[in-house]
């Protein structure tokens, strides 16, 4: 399991993050995902992505007032 803070890329994170469980974590390994929440809709974009590019989404929950933290299972290949 590794920790990614996504923060200081503000709303453009989808990107990086898919990167991240493509080429960094191993299959069917996790990652923590914190980023900033601004409105809630990246939330649930954040849930569309990692379901479109095929990883599992195993938790999503607040992290302080104005952060998010996800886990994310890797797609096993």
């Amino acid at each position: 399991m590794k920790r990614y803070d996504l923060r200081h890329l503000k709303e453009d994170f989808y990107g990086r993050m898919i990167e991240l469980l493509d080429g960094d974590l191993k299959a069917g390994e996790n990652g923590i995902f914190l980023f900033e929440v601004g409105d809630f809709s990246h939330i649930q974009k954040s849930a569309d992505v990692v379901k479109e590019n095929g990883h599992e989404l195993m938790n999503s929950l607040k992290f302080n007032e104005v952060d998010w933290t996800i886990v994310v299972k890797r797609k096993a290949n």
